[in-house]
Order: structure tokens, then sequence, then C-alpha cells
């Protein structure tokens, strides 16, 4: 099993904007360092908590900081951006790391997100789909294109100049184009039908109970045999969110405690579903009353915790909950105490997945 990492940060609200970004980036750089296999970056533009507002331009300022890992968007939500531009800086990006992106997109679900940007009464599904359409179209084809569909048109028929390059939209330089990948934030999440069915890589979130992470991949292996694909364990991403220390007493306060940045990220997401009638997602039956849903309820099953030891079995537990998959996703938080964030990526790089994997069967490693 691989170590990545995937962050859709969630600051405090009083925290000072540089200093989040720069936390954030300092991450992304000691993930490269300690050798972690890739690493992810979410965006949302009207969120004061989550306030990385273009994943494309974040992946871009790591690009010569970085020198192994693999960075990608996690997500560009691109209903709310033309395609033609995606298509263009996803092209650039993909170079300026000398092919070492991902291209992780999604239809986007901050709803805020979706009025500022004059989606949120369409169908933004449908746009999502029309959107990576163009985008690929554009880069499997040549100018001047002309390509119509129901929300966007793009040609460059009338300004294309051939013998100077004019009107010409660059190809990424990963041939047909760099991996692409989805998130998955729902349980039995049809979704991942469609994306395996085109070759794409799933994401499952770090929000979802282990019992509904389990229901990801038998949708993904159905749409891999629907295409006549054959499903990869190694291809499947499981985000999770954990946390290391020395001790189980620093632990246990750092993700439990007052002031938490476990338990700060838990109650804005938790907010954020209770809101959006999504609250199920961290009920083990639907039918539980969505007021005994609690933060601490969602620590105890979304968090994993403790010493290298007791994180490395409740890992091993986790995995026979969900089934085999190829990449664990260390789920960013704010850095609230720097010195114990840092430990805690550098244990779980050094010490929790070696010994992860010395104890997953080798005829079952992904």
């Amino acid at each position: 099993m691989h170590l990545g990492f995937f962050t859709m940060p969630i600051h405090p609200l009083q925290k000072e904007w540089r200093r989040s970004l720069a936390e954030d980036r300092e991450a992304f750089i000691l993930a490269d360092r300690l050798g972690l296999t890739e690493a992810y970056v979410g965006e949302h533009s009207t969120d004061q908590a989550e306030n990385i507002t273009s994943c494309m331009a974040f992946v871009a300022s790591l690009a010569h900081e970085t020198k192994s890992i693999r960075l990608g968007t996690g997500t560009v939500n691109l209903p709310n951006a033309h395609p033609a531009a995606v298509a263009a800086t996803i092209a650039m990006l993909d170079h300026m790391l000398d092919g070492r992106f991902n291209f992780g997109i999604s239809p986007g679900g901050l709803l805020s997100d979706a009025e500022v940007f004059g989606n949120l009464d369409k169908n933004r599904t449908e746009m999502f789909v029309e959107s990576i359409d163009m985008i690929l179209a554009l880069w499997r084809g040549e100018p001047p294109y002309d390509l119509r569909g129901k929300y966007w048109e793009i040609s460059t028929a009338r300004t294309q100049i051939p013998e100077i390059g004019q009107g010409v939209l660059p190809k990424p330089l990963q041939g047909p184009h760099p991996p692409i990948v989805v998130t998955a934030v729902a349980p039995h999440s049809k979704g991942l039908m469609s994306a395996a069915a085109r070759g794409w890589s799933p994401i499952s979130a770090n929000f979802l109970l282990p019992k509904w992470v389990a229901t990801h991949w038998p949708m993904y292996a159905e749409g891999c045999r629907q295409a006549n694909l054959t499903p990869d364990p190694s291809q499947w991403r499981v985000a999770r969110s954990v946390f290391v220390a020395d001790d189980l007493r620093t632990a246990k306060e750092y993700v439990f405690g007052p002031d938490s940045p476990y338990r700060y990220y838990y109650k804005q997401i938790l907010a954020k579903m209770q809101r959006g009638g999504r609250s199920s997602l961290f009920k083990e039956d639907p039918a539980i009353p969505d007021d005994q849903v609690t933060v601490d309820g969602v620590l105890e099953k979304l968090v994993t915790w403790g010493t290298v030891d007791k994180v490395t079995e409740d890992l091993l537990a986790f995995r026979e909950t969900v089934g085999d998959f190829g990449t664990l996703l260390y789920a960013g938080k704010d850095w609230a105490d720097p010195v114990l964030s840092r430990r805690s990526m550098e244990l779980m790089a050094n010490k929790v997945m070696p010994a992860v994997n010395r104890a997953i069967p080798a005829s079952k490693c992904a």
C-alpha cells in the first residue's frame, strides 16, 4: 500500500490567510521529502475556512519546490470555470511538473460557490460531463476545434493564424492526458461506475464511515466490467484522517480536545452536511435522528489516532473493513500545532506505513 496526501484544509476563521497558505504548502513539501507518492489539494472560492481558492494555482506554486511526488488537483470544480481555460492551465501544469501531475475533477459540492458562479439552479452534473468532454476533445483535436454544447461553445475559427501559432490551445505533456481521478463522497456512488467505464480512478473521501467507503469498490469494479476493463485495486485511493503521536495522551488531546484541529474540521463538515441534508454520511443507520449525530461520535468513527502501534493496528482493521486498496491518502488538517503536525506525518511515513505493509500478506499487496 502506498501513502499519499489529500487536503481540503479547513482553517480557523481568525487565522491569517498568509500563514495558513504557507503551512499548507509546507505540508506538501514535507510529504515530498518523506517519500509520499502523490498529494492532492481542494479548492473553494467562497469559504473563509476552506480557503484555497484555486487548486491549480496552489499546485503551480509547488512545481519547483517538490522533486518526486505527483501533485494533483483535488478537485477542479468544472462547472465553475470555462473548459478552455481549464484545458490550457492543466496542460501548462503538466509541463511545469514534468508529468508529475494527476487531474482531479468534480462537479463541486459547495453551494455558495455554485451560487457565485451562476450555476446554483443549473444541472451541475450535466455541466461537469460537458466540460470534461470538451477538455478531452481539445487535447485530442486540432484548431479551430468548433465544439458546441449546451453550456459552452469553443472555437478559434474566426481568429486563428496558423503560421504564427495563434488560436492554438496547448496539450498536456502526458499522453493522451494526465491520469484523471474523481472523488466519491456518497455511499453506493453511481458516479464511480461512470468514472470507471471511462478509465478514471477513484478517491474515497475521508468524511465517509468505513461501511460506506466499502460500498465504493463494488461500484467501481462493476463500471470497469461494463466497459471490458479489469478492475485494479491499486488504482483505488482512500482518504483517511490520521494523527500519530509519540504517546497516547498527546494523540487523544490533539484529536478530541476543545482546541483540536480535527474537532474543528469535522464540526465544519458536519454543519455543512446537515444544512445540505446529507448528515446520513455520518450514520451507521440512516434512520438515526440528525440530533443524535455529534462531533464526538464523528471523531470516534472517522479519525485513526494514537501511537505508531495503535494506528498501525487500527489501519489494518480499517483495511479489513473497506477492502484492498492501493493508496492511503493521509488527510491534512490545520496545523494548530506545527510541531505535532509535522511529527505525525513523519511517524506515519517512517513508522506506520512500513509496519502496515509488513503486516499485509504479500499476495494481497495492492
